[in-house]
C-alpha cells in the first residue's frame, strides 16, 4: 500500500480558521494510517504540544490494549473530543459519542512533525517551515518571536529577509498563489532566490482544490517546479479532521471576516475536501505525479526533530563564584540560625540534610534559589508574600523565608514534591500583594531579560455565552433572540442551549435555522479564541527562552508571553515559577501599616500572636465575613460544626470544603467523628499514623500517597505517579491502572476487601481536586492572621479590606455593615476629612473610627482625590472654593456632590450638585451679566429629598448607604416577610425577603444553589435545590430583591431556609426613589406581582435599574 505523510495541517490554533482540535487531527491521522502529520498553524506553534500529548496518549492506550487483550480485541476509546479547560479543570465534549475512534492494538501511529506556516508581509508565497533538527527548531521559534515582538498582540510581521536570515536547517515548502487565478511569474523569482540560499531544503507544495480544474492546476504547478528547480510535494491543505466540520469552518470564516452566513459569498468553502485523507485517496489524486506522494515520506523521514528533544536548562543562580548548591546550603544554614535562635531540633536538621542531598543530586538548587531571589526582592521592597505549593512548605523553603508555615505544624512527605524517579521540577507558588505584584513581574524581566523569561499563555476558549452570541450573529438570528438565548446561561457553562432553554426564551427549536445554529454552537464550544496570559506562571531559562518557544507581546503593557500554556510546559518538563496575586496579602499588609501608625504595633506574618482562644471563639460562631478562605457560604455554615480550636483545625477547614473531599464522601465521616457522633475506626498502627490527625479520613493528597505506601505497598515514586494520575484521571482515564494494584496490595496486607475498595474510592475523589496539606497550611496561616485582625482590630481590618477592593466574597456595603455590627463607627465621605483611601480617625474614648475614602465614589479618580487632599489646608468653605484651590474638573465636583461629600459643609446633595453644575455653565451674555440687566441670580430653594431618595442616591454613587437599608423602607409593605433576626426562633414554613448579596453554585453540590439574602437585621441563608431552581430559574439568576418561601432547617447554630417558592420583586426597589405620595400604591402593587418574564422596562434611568443599584457577587 502507498504511504503518505500530510505536511500541511491547519488546526484551530490558527484562530477562526482551522475547524478541528490538534487532538482530533492526530487521532484521525492514526485511524487513516498516515505515516506522519505536520501541524502547521499560521505563524504559530501554539497547537503542536497538544498534538504531541495526544500522540503520547494514543501510544499509552495502544499498549494498554495490547496488555488487556493480546491483540484479540479493539483497545480503549480515545475521546479526542475531550478538551480540558485548564483554569477550571472541567472536561468538555465536542464530537458525537459515536464518532469516538477505537484504537486497535496493532495500530501504527503517525509521526508528529512540529512546524509552522510562515506568512510573509512582502510576498504572496507562504512557506511551510518544518525543522529538521533541534537547531532548526530554535531558529524557527526565534524567527516567530522576531515577528511577534515587532507586532501587536496576536499579530506576526515577517518579511522575506527574516526567512532568509533564519531558515537554515528547515524543510521549506512553498505555497504559491493558485496558478489558475494568479499568474505564476510574480512568485517565480521568490522561489528561485530561496532555493539559491537554501539548496536542497526547498520544495513546491501542490494541493488540489476539487473545483474541476485540478488536473490542469497540478500540470501548471509541475511546470513551475520544473522551471524553478523546486521538487513537487503533495499536500492536502487540511483544515478539519472530517468533512462534517465544513459548516463550522464557514462560521469561523464569517467570524474572521465580519460577515454573516447569508453574505459570505465566495468565501464559503465550496466543499468539505479540506479534510484529512487516506494515503489511497491522495495517491488517486496524484496518480500522474507519484513522486509527489513519495516525497512526503522522504521529507517526513528527514524531519528528525521531536518535541521531547527539547532540553530545558534552569537558570544558573551562582553568585560571586559561589556554585548554586553551595549557595543554597549556606542560605539554609543561615536560616537554621534565624528560624531557631535557641538551636534547631535534631529532626529538622536531619530533614534539611536529606532535602539538600536530594536537591543536589537532582540539580534543583538553582530553582530554589530563583524563588528565594524573587521573594528576597519582594521583601526588600516591603511587598508581603507567602509561598505555597508542595515544595514551598519543605524545610528548605522555610529556612529560605519562602514560607512562614513551620514544618513541624504539618506532615510532609519529601517525595511529594521531589524525587529521583519523578524527573520533573518541584512545585512552588508564591503569592504577592495583588496591588504590587507588577513590581515583582517587572523585576523578573529585568533580572533575566525578556529573551530568558516569559509568562505562560492561557488559552481563551469559546464558552456558551460567547458561542451563542457569535454564532447567533453569524446565522442571522436577531439581537433579541440572541440576547434571550444567552440570558438563559448562568455562570460558567460549556454546553449548547437545549430545547427547553430555547422554549423558555420564546424560540422554536424546530425551526431549521435555529436548530442548525444550536448544533454549530455545540461544536464551537471549547474552540480556542485567542491566547491570553497566565495569572502569573513564569518560565525562566538559563539560555534563550525564545529558542524553546516563540515569545509574543501581551495585551498588557510591558508583558511578554510564550505561546504554550501550563499543561503544554508540564508535558515538556519546563520549569514554571508561579508569581500569583492574592488580595488578602494586600489587605494584611495595609492592616499591619495601620496598626503601626495608630497602635505602634510592628507585626509580620511570622509574629502575629499564635493560638489565641478568642480568635477561635469568633470563628466557631461563624463570625468570619471578610476572613480569608472561610467567608464563603459553605465555610460559614461549616465553621460552627467544625469548631476549630487550633491551627491544624484551620488546615483541615481549608481543605475539607473542596471538590476532592466532597466528591470522595469524606466530609460527613470526618465531622461526625470529630463531633463524637461516630466512632473512629481503628485501622491499625501504620494507617493510624497516617490518618490519626484526621480521624481516619483522608483529606489531603499527601495522605492518599501515604496510604498507598503504607497499606498497599507502593514505593514513594509509584505513590507520586498515583498523585499525578489523580490530577488527570478524568481527562485521560489513567487512574484505573492503579486500582487493581492498590486493592491487591491492601488485601495482601490483611486489610478487608470492602475497606480497600472504600480507600480507593476516597482517593479517586481527589481526582477532581485534591488539596495538598502543604497548600492548606499556607492558606490556614492567612486565615488565622486575618481572623486575628478582625477579632482584635475590626476598624483596622475593615479599613484595610475596603482599601484592597475588589477582592473576596463581599462588596463594600456588606463589609461596612459587618463593621458597624462590631461596634466600629463609620464616618461619611467628606471633602474636608477624606483621602483617596479609607482612613482611621481617633475617637475621644481611644477607639478608632473609620472614615470612608473618595475611592468609594463611583467614577472618582485617584488623581483628583490627591489634589483635593493636597490643597485642603484648613478646609474648604464651599464648592467653588474647592474648585479654585484644588483645580479639579467640574465633573469631579459633580461626583463629589453625588457622593454627598459636601454634607460636612452644610450642603445637601442637591444644593452641592446645583453649585457644581453652575461652575461648568457658559458665561452670561453681557446684557444679562452682573453689570447688565441680569443683576444677581436669585437663590433657588430646592425641595428636600426623601430618605428613600437619599438611600437610592447613596447606592448609585457609593454602592452603600450609611442612612438606612432598602429593606427597612420596604418592610411596611412586606408584612408576611420575617426579618432575619427572628429566624433563630422560627419553625416550619417561613417567608423571607432581602437583597441578593451572593449567589454560589459549587460544581460539587449536585446542582444546588446557595443564595445569601440581606435585610436590615442581618443575612439569611437560602438553599435552592435543582428542582426548585428549574421552576424559578429567572428569579434566581436575575433577581436583586427576592421573596423566598420555604421551610426552616436547623443544624446547631446554622439556620437555612430550604426554598420552595421564589419571587423576583426587584421592581419595588425602583419605588424607593419616588415621592412618598405615589410610592405606596406602586409598592403594594409590586409586592404582590412578581416581575413578568417579558415585561419590565429596559435601561431607561439608573434609578430603575436594580441590577446596577444593588449588584450581587456570583460564584459558579
Amino acid at each position: 500500500m502507498t504511504g503518505y505523510a500530510e505536511l500541511c495541517v491547519t488546526s484551530n490554533f490558527t484562530f477562526l480558521t482551522g475547524a478541528s482540535h490538534p487532538e482530533e487531527l492526530v487521532t484521525r491521522a492514526a485511524e487513516l494510517g498516515l505515516k506522519a502529520i505536520a501541524i502547521t498553524d499560521r505563524n504559530s506553534v501554539a497547537g503542536v504540544v497538544r498534538a504531541f500529548s495526544a500522540l503520547k496518549e494514543l501510544a499509552r492506550l495502544r499498549e494498554e490494549a495490547r496488555a488487556a487483550s493480546d491483540g484479540a480485541e479493539a483497545g480503549p476509546v480515545v475521546r479526542s473530543r475531550q478538551v480540558t479547560d485548564h483554569s477550571s479543570r472541567q472536561t468538555m465534549q465536542h464530537m458525537p459519542a459515536g464518532d469516538a475512534p477505537r484504537i486497535p492494538p496493532d495500530m501504527v501511529l503517525p509521526k508528529l512533525i512540529p512546524g509552522a506556516r510562515i506568512v510573509l508581509t512582502d510576498s504572496p508565497v507562504d512557506w511551510l517551515a518544518l525543522p529538521a533538527d533541534i537547531a532548526a527548531w530554535s531558529r524557527l521559534t526565534r524567527l516567530l518571536s522576531l515577528g511577534k515582538r515587532r507586532a501587536t498582540k496576536g499579530e506576526c510581521h515577517l518579511t522575506r529577509k527574516d526567512l532568509l536570515d533564519w531558515g537554515e536547517g528547515m524543510v521549506l515548502i512553498a505555497l504559491p498563489p493558485d496558478p489558475m487565478e494568479h499568474p505564476a511569474r510574480a512568485s517565480l523569482s521568490d522561489l528561485r532566490h530561496m532555493l539559491r540560499i537554501f539548496p536542497g531544503q526547498c520544495f513546491l507544495g501542490a494541493a488540489p482544490r476539487y473545483d474541476g480544474r485540478d488536473p490542469t492546476r497540478l500540470d501548471q504547478l509541475a511546470r513551475i517546479a520544473q522551471d524553478t528547480g523546486l521538487p513537487l510535494v503533495a499536500l492536502g491543505e487540511v483544515m478539519m479532521h472530517r468533512s462534517s466540520r465544513r459548516p463550522l469552518a464557514d462560521v469561523l470564516t464569517c467570524l474572521r471576516e465580519g460577515c454573516t452566513i447569508d453574505t459570505i459569498g465566495e468565501r464559503r468553502l465550496t466543499n468539505g475536501e479540506h479534510r484529512l485523507k487516506s494515503p489511497a485517496e491522495m495517491a488517486r489524486m496524484f496518480h500522474r505525479y507519484p513522486a509527489a506522494i513519495r516525497r512526503t515520506l522522504e521529507i517526513a523521514d528527514r524531519c528528525a526533530f521531536r518535541l521531547d528533544d527539547l532540553r530545558y536548562q534552569y537558570p544558573d543562580e551562582a553568585r560571586d563564584g559561589e556554585p548554586a548548591q553551595a549557595r543554597l546550603e549556606r542560605l539554609s544554614r543561615e536560616g537554621l540560625h534565624w528560624r531557631y535562635p535557641e538551636g534547631p531540633p535534631a529532626r529538622i536538621v536531619t530533614r534539611v540534610d536529606k532535602e539538600l542531598k536530594l536537591i543536589g543530586e537532582m540539580g534543583y538548587a538553582p530553582y530554589f534559589l530563583t524563588v528565594h531571589d524573587i521573594v528576597a526582592f519582594a521583601r526588600s521592597k516591603g511587598i508581603l508574600c507567602q509561598g505555597r505549593g508542595s515544595a514551598a512548605n519543605s524545610v528548605v523553603c522555610y529556612l529560605l523565608g519562602v514560607t512562614e508555615v513551620p514544618p513541624e505544624s504539618i506532615t510532609l512527605i519529601f517525595e511529594r514534591f521531589i524525587s529521583k524517579e519523578r524527573g520533573e521540577p518541584p512545585d512552588i507558588d508564591v503569592d504577592f500583594e495583588h496591588e504590587r505584584r507588577e513590581e515583582v513581574i517587572q523585576w523578573i524581566y529585568e533580572q533575566y531579560g525578556r529573551h530568558r523569561a516569559g509568562l505562560t499563555a492561557t488559552v481563551i476558549h469559546f464558552r456558551s455565552r460567547a458561542a451563542i452570541r457569535e454564532v447567533g450573529k453569524v446565522m442571522g438570528l436577531s439581537q433579541d433572540v440572541v440576547a434571550r438565548l444567552s440570558g438563559q446561561i448562568w455562570g460558567w457553562s460549556s454546553s449548547a442551549p437545549g430545547e427547553d432553554r430555547m422554549r423558555d426564551a420564546g424560540i422554536d427549536p424546530a425551526d431549521g435555522r435555529v436548530a442548525l445554529a444550536a448544533k454549530l454552537i455545540g461544536e464551537i464550544i471549547g474552540f480556542p479564541r485567542h491566547l491570553s496570559q497566565h495569572v502569573g506562571g513564569f518560565v525562566i531559562t538559563h539560555g534563550r527562552l525564545d529558542e524553546l518557544c516563540p515569545i509574543e507581546n501581551a495585551a498588557m503593557e510591558d508583558r511578554t508571553v510564550i505561546e504554550w500554556d501550563k499543561d503544554d510546559i508540564d508535558a515538556l518538563g519546563l520549569l514554571k515559577v508561579d508569581v500569583l496575586a492574592l488580595g488578602m496579602l494586600t489587605c494584611i499588609r495595609k492592616a499591619f501599616g495601620l496598626l503601626d501608625d495608630h497602635r505602634h504595633l510592628q507585626l509580620t506574618l511570622a509574629n502575629v500572636p499564635p493560638e489565641d482562644p478568642v480568635v477561635y471563639d469568633m470563628l466557631c460562631k461563624a463570625d468570619a465575613v471578610g476572613v480569608f478562605q472561610v467567608e464563603s457560604r459553605a465555610q460559614l455554615n461549616f465553621l460552627p460544626r467544625m469548631q476549630p480550636r487550633k491551627f491544624y483545625d484551620l488546615v483541615c477547614e481549608v481543605a475539607i470544603v473542596r471538590p476532592g473531599p466532597i466528591q470522595g464522601g469524606m466530609v460527613h465521616p470526618f465531622i461526625n467523628r470529630r463531633q463524637g457522633k461516630e466512632k473512629v475506626e481503628d485501622l491499625g498502627p501504620a494507617m493510624m499514623e497516617v490518618l490519626g490527625r484526621t480521624y481516619g479520613v483522608p483529606l489531603f493528597q499527601e495522605q492518599a500517597m501515604q496510604i498507598a505506601v503504607v497499606a498497599a505497598g507502593f514505593s514513594a515514586a509509584e505513590a507520586d505517579r498515583l498523585r499525578r494520575s489523580l490530577a488527570t484521571f478524568k481527562r485521560m482515564g489513567t487512574i484505573g491502572a492503579f486500582r487493581e494494584r492498590f486493592i491487591s496490595g491492601m488485601l495482601a496486607r490483611s486489610y478487608e476487601a470492602g475497606f480497600a475498595e472504600r480507600c480507593f474510592a476516597q482517593i479517586e475523589g481527589f481526582g477532581s481536586y485534591g488539596f495538598p496539606e502543604s497548600h492548606a497550611a499556607s492558606f490556614a496561616r492567612l486565615v488565622y492572621i486575618s481572623a486575628w485582625l478582625k477579632r482584635h482590630h475590626p476598624a483596622v481590618f475593615t479599613c484595610a479590606l475596603l482599601n484592597s477592593q475588589p477582592m473576596g466574597f463581599y462588596a463594600p456595603a456588606q463589609l461596612v455593615r459587618d463593621a458597624r455590627e462590631h461596634g466600629v463607627e463609620i464616618r461619611a465621605i467628606s471633602v474636608n476629612h477624606s483621602a483617596w483611601d479609607c482612613t482611621l480617625e481617633p475617637r475621644g474614648d481611644g477607639a478608632l473610627a473609620l472614615r470612608l475614602g473618595f475611592r468609594q465614589i463611583k467614577g472618582m479618580r485617584e488623581e483628583d482625590a490627591n489634589w483635593i487632599e493636597a490643597a485642603r489646608g484648613n478646609g474648604y468653605p464651599d464648592v467653588e472654593g474647592l474648585w479654585r484651590r484644588a483645580g479639579v474638573r467640574p465633573d469631579a465636583l459633580e461626583r463629589l456632590a453625588e457622593g454627598d461629600a459636601f454634607a460636612s459643609l452644610g450642603l445637601n446633595r442637591r444644593d452641592a450638585l446645583w453649585a457644581a453644575r453652575a461652575l461648568r455653565g457658559p458665561n452670561p451674555l453681557p446684557l444679562f451679566g452682573a453689570d447688565g440687566e441680569g443683576g444677581a441670580e436669585p437663590e433657588v430653594a430646592l425641595p428636600a429629598m426623601t430618605l428613600g431618595q437619599e438611600v437610592i442616591e447613596d447606592y448609585l454613587a457609593l454602592r452603600l448607604s450609611l442612612r438606612a437599608h432598602p429593606m427597612e423602607l420596604l418592610r411596611p409593605r412586606l408584612p408576611e416577610s420575617l426579618p432575619h433576626e427572628r429566624l433563630d426562633r422560627a419553625t416550619g414554613r417561613v417567608t423571607v425577603t432581602g437583597l441578593v448579596i451572593t449567589r454560589q453554585r459549587p460544581g460539587t453540590a449536585s446542582g444546588v444553589i446557595f443564595l445569601t439574602l440581606e435585610d436590615e437585621t442581618g443575612v439569611s441563608n437560602v438553599v435552592v435545590w435543582s428542582r426548585v431552581y428549574e421552576a424559578f430559574r429567572k428569579a434566581v439568576i436575575a433577581g436583586r430583591l427576592l421573596r423566598v418561601t420555604g421551610r426552616i432547617e436547623r443544624e446547631g447554630q446554622v439556620v437555612h431556609v430550604i426554598a420552595e417558592r421564589i419571587e423576583d420583586i426587584s421592581p419595588m426597589l425602583s419605588s424607593l426613589g419616588r415621592p412618598a405620595t405615589d410610592a405606596g400604591d406602586r409598592q403594594a402593587e409590586a409586592a404582590h406581582q412578581p416581575a413578568s418574564s417579558g415585561g419590565g422596562s429596559t435601561a431607561r434611568h439608573p434609578r430603575e435599574q436594580a441590577k446596577k443599584l444593588f449588584p450581587s457577587r456570583d460564584f459558579h
